[in-house]
């Protein structure tokens, strides 16, 4: 045996002996099938540490009595409600992640709100919302005289939550109205909503649990002058009663789409007085005697500072959709291979799986998952490195670029992640046809749950103008100084070439040319300078009509800017999974079922693009189409074999997943008829069966006699 045979040889066995193998059952027929180790696959994607903490967290929930439940169970919404808050509490208990934990491997962090969330995303955000979005923006954003708030988050002395958007205003933060007045008299802010449509709302764990809230308010000095918008630590309910404080008006908004066990609430303030030392006070304070000071001399710079926060969320919940994503696919795949339905004439019905229209619908979603599960982990890494900078007081021009840039990700990475998610989610509910149905089976909670990713932190489309406001002040960058563009996270490097790409064309010549990742990324280069060049052209057109600024960038969205936003980070998405597929220290066992995700991925990509393609004449006449679209085809077909193990990679535990037919066993109809017997009342008569059998109605009796 070779030396590195003998290397080899014990990390197998660990990795054998660490991951349980799955249920023997009709899956194994495609199991036995697949060209690569999924155990292999696992470990590459998390590590044998990230792997055994959620192994931790997985077994721990399933073991605790507090997190049982059935599928489809259909609770009350205050049962609900309870339910979610008891199991939050648990969690304090359990602390999967201390700070150090956390601090050591801020990963930890994303890998624990998966797991979570695959149980429950209201659990979740309740958790996150008081820990992550109060704790982390109070310690983010405020000063040493704040820590005391920061260590009752972590023990629920205090439940917190983020009250940012009001009933009038989501999207446009500079136009929130709730005032924060400083009084020096009495060295108070008095926080005020002018009236009702400035109630804060929407604003999670607010609803009926809530005790503080980060609030952000218009703060004026007592000259009456605006200093723009400030966040503020605000006592809302007494902690020993929840009952709400005097001046506070708190309720809670309803039942939403989905999320319910998560209160969502609003609040209104009537001249409540708190602490000047309640202003989080890192990005402007205000002296005892009322003078304002800051140390940003850009007031957008402040301003941006202020909501810092809010990049990191977005990239976070790019992260959530893809959670769900992962889900919906591990349903429909394992369904799919185990559903028989027709099959060639006098012979056995075969699975759906094996129908090339179920192969097309399914997996290039499975794909999408793949590519997403690289790109969220890398551009959160990104983040992190620019949070270090910040913590380090990196005054640099490259730290402040590396800001602009996360930026731009991050408004155009939530769009990517939750609308795959929410097309793909949906596609998987119609592939599994009537079963997919039944709530049971999760796909409709997945759907509504995975819903608010499109609008909550800043609604998709309208994100997306950040980032092509991005790209179109590099390019006015390059025309005006003809300076090198070199990001500090080489997003948009390539636009060096701009002139050099967009004099290029399709080159691929056969199908088989097609199955390589570089020529959708080559199509995707192109495709990005000439929406770049062509919304620059919108602009400029738009402005020689006379319009202002305002009304030229507003009408220059459809086709141009918005799908500019788009083709960025979809380029960006697929680049970054290209560069994996060839690395040297990419497995080699892994690398060829890895390069065909990544080209289905390219390829099915940039198939909804295929109009602005041949507008630009990068593709010319039919041949390209039909290599494209008979690649797409090819790869879906060549990676059927290995969809089950590929989403056996991605699938938490049966008792995680919650749905009957997306079990691991693949007993399809076994799981489905037990959990349907096992239902309440699934063989009893309605308590109201009077109502049918002795009342019958008088046919026509309330018809008016006129």
């Amino acid at each position: 045996m070779s030396l590195q045979a003998e290397l080899v040889q014990p990390e197998q066995e660990k990795m054998e002996l660490n991951v349980a193998d799955l249920p023997r059952g009709p899956l194994d027929i495609y199991r036995h099938k697949a060209s690569f180790n999924w155990k292999k696959m696992l470990y590459f994607i998390d590590g044998e540490e990230i792997l055994t903490f959620k192994q931790h967290v997985f077994k721990t929930l399933e073991n605790d009595p507090l997190f049982a439940r059935t599928p489809g169970e259909d609770v009350p919404l205050e049962r609900m409600r309870e339910l979610t808050f008891l199991r939050v509490k648990q969690l304090f208990c359990y602390e999967f992640l201390t700070k150090e934990d956390a601090m050591s491997d801020p990963w930890k962090l994303v890998v624990l709100n998966d797991c979570l969330g695959m149980f429950d995303w209201s659990m979740a955000a309740k958790f996150s919302l008081n820990k992550g979005m109060f704790g982390a923006t109070v310690a983010n954003s405020g000063s040493g005289r704040h820590n005391k708030y920061v260590e009752a988050t972590e023990n629920m002395s205090t439940f917190g939550c983020f009250a940012l958007t009001e009933l009038s205003h989501g999207s446009n933060t500079r136009a929130m109205r709730t005032t924060a007045t400083y009084d020096p008299s009495t060295q108070e802010f008095l926080i005020n909503s002018p009236d009702f449509e400035a109630a804060k709302f929407w604003v999670g764990n607010l609803g009926k649990t809530a005790t503080h809230a980060v609030v952000f308010a218009q703060l004026y000095t007592p000259d009456q002058v605006c200093h723009g918008l400030h966040s503020f630590i605000v006592p809302v309910r007494d902690p020993k009663t929840l009952l709400a404080l005097p001046g506070v008006l708190v309720g809670d908004i309803g039942k939403k789409l989905g999320q319910n066990g998560l209160d969502n609430g609003f609040a209104l303030f009537n001249n409540v007085r708190i602490p000047r030392e309640n202003l989080l006070n890192k990005t402007g304070d205000v002296t005892p005697d009322g003078h304002y000071i800051t140390p940003f001399k850009d007031s957008k710079k402040r301003f941006g500072a202020s909501l810092g926060a809010l990049s990191g969320g977005r990239v976070s919940i790019t992260r959530m959709a893809l959670v769900n994503l992962k889900l919906a696919v591990i349903v429909a795949i394992r369904f799919s291979a185990t559903r028989r339905q027709f099959g060639p004439k006098d012979t056995d019905e075969i699975p759906v799986l094996e129908y090339q229209l179920q192969q097309w619908r399914l997996i290039p979603y499975l794909a999408a998952a793949y590519a997403l599960e690289l790109f969220t982990k890398s551009i959160f890494m990104n983040f992190v490195e620019f949070q270090m900078g910040q913590l380090m007081r990196d005054k640099s021009d490259r730290q402040a670029e590396m800001g602009r840039e996360i930026h731009a990700i991050g408004c155009s990475s939530k769009p990517l992640g939750s609308w795959i998610a929410q097309r793909g989610i949906q596609e998987c509910r119609e592939a599994c046809g009537g079963h997919g149905y039944l709530a049971m089976n999760r796909l409709g909670d997945l759907r509504n749950d995975n819903d608010p990713n499109c609008t909550y932190e800043g609604d998709n489309n309208v994100l997306l103008q950040q980032t092509s406001n991005y790209l179109l002040s590099w390019l006015h960058v390059k025309r005006c100084d003809d300076v090198q563009i070199v990001s500090p996270l080489h997003t948009v490097d390539f636009l060096n070439d701009f002139h050099k790409i967009l004099k290029q064309g399709f080159t691929a010549q056969t199908m088989e040319d097609c199955l390589d990742s570089a020529v959708p990324l080559a199509a995707y280069k192109w495709l990005v300078c000439f929406l770049l060049e062509e919304s620059q052209k919108r602009l400029e057109q738009q402005r020689a009509l006379g319009k202002d600024e305002f009304e030229a960038r507003n009408d220059s969205q459809v086709y141009f800017c918005r799908s500019l936003a788009i083709t960025y980070i979809e380029h960006e998405c697929l680049k970054r999974f290209h560069e994996l597929t060839r690395k040297e220290d990419t497995p080699l066992g892994l690398k060829p079922v890895l390069s065909r995700l990544c080209a289905l991925y390219g390829l099915w990509s940039i198939s909804s693009h295929m109009a602005t393609l041949y507008q630009g004449n990068y593709l010319s006449g039919r041949e390209p189409a039909e290599l494209i679209q008979m690649a797409i085809v090819t790869l879906c077909s060549q990676l059927k074999d290995d969809a089950v193990a590929l989403v056996d990679v991605l699938a938490p535990p049966d008792f995680i997943l919650n749905s009957p037919i997306g079990n691991s066993d693949g007993q399809l109809y076994q799981n489905l008829w037990s959990t349907i017997m096992q239902g309440s009342q699934v063989l009893e008569r309605p308590y109201w069966w009077r109502e049918f059998c002795a009342d019958k109605p008088a046919v026509g009796s309330l018809r008016p006699k006129l």
